[in-house]
């Protein structure tokens, strides 16, 4: 069987009882929550990639960390840029620490090193990896043994997805991460991210990628770069379920609170394929 994990990202709750954007983002993660407890809990793990809440504060970590208690699976918690650091690590212990103090760690399994990076700056949307940052990376790389092989999580992407308005508020060194990693490149398996609420996937030169919607509001589709408006959207919430053998990494979106009709392939016994295509009978759910 392959290894399994959960990819959750900007979940953006408030203080309990609190909508944001008309949306409950509350009662939209313990629905993601539920559904992973029902369908995915042989996952060995689960990775938030930041923007747990939305303005930062101690009650919405605490309301993060009471949803999550649910979970029947571990979890990693990073930040984001709706994020605070020392809030974040004083009320989870899912959150990872570096020396410096930064939300920043590695876990060992059995497909490699994963790694999990700080890209918050507090002072603005757009992302920041500071010398310090970056040097635990180039450290972390290279105290791995030469054929370990490495995943690499973040909140911000390093590089332009195309969505202007999120390019504008990507990671600001991006250079200076290409440089760290660039000795690296060929033993990244993929690269996970959140921040820009759309599913997108791809390669960052050789390395993989994915990025998911994040469980709460969404970042419209939108990449001509005159649009004068950015734009949320309401379109439906996922988490990712993620599949790693020794060949394949498999990245599975998946629209945890979609209603819409379930019908098996195969016609009902004595009817025609054709005519059951044809002229559908009805649903199962």
């Amino acid at each position: 069987m392959p290894f399994k994990f959960i990819h959750l990202t900007d979940t953006h709750l408030a203080n309990p009882g609190l909508k944001l954007y008309g949306l409950d983002p509350r009662a939209r993660l313990d629905a993601a929550i539920a559904d992973i407890n029902k369908h995915q809990s042989d996952a060995a793990f689960a990775v938030v990639t930041g923007d747990l809440t939305h303005w930062g504060e101690a009650e919405s970590y605490a309301n993060f960390a009471e949803a999550m208690a649910a979970l029947k699976i571990p979890y990693i918690a990073m930040v984001g840029n709706h994020d605070r650091r020392v809030t974040c690590l004083d009320a989870l212990k899912a959150a990872p620490r570096d020396a410096n103090g930064f939300v920043q760690g590695t876990r060992t399994t059995e497909h490699g090193l994963f790694v999990f990076l700080d890209t918050l700056d507090e002072t603005s949307h757009a992302g920041e990896m500071c010398e310090r940052r970056l040097g635990w990376l180039a450290s972390t790389l290279a105290a791995a043994p030469a054929d370990q092989q490495f995943v690499v999580f973040m909140h911000h992407p390093p590089f332009p997805v195309g969505v202007h308005a999120m390019d504008e508020i990507a990671l600001k060194q991006s250079t200076e991460f290409a440089e760290v990693i660039a000795p690296y490149r060929a033993r990244i398996r993929h690269l996970f991210f959140g921040h820009v609420h759309r599913p997108i996937f791809g390669s960052y030169g050789k390395i993989p990628f994915s990025t998911l919607r994040g469980t709460n509001h969404q970042v419209w589709f939108e990449l001509d770069a005159a649009a004068t408006d950015h734009l949320a959207s309401h379109e439906p919430p996922a988490y990712g379920v993620v599949l790693i053998d020794d060949e394949n990494l498999v990245v599975h979106s998946h629209d945890f609170l979609d209603q819409s009709l379930r019908f098996p392939f195969e016609p009902p016994a004595g009817m025609n394929g054709r005519d059951y295509a044809l002229n559908f009978p009805g649903a199962m759910r």
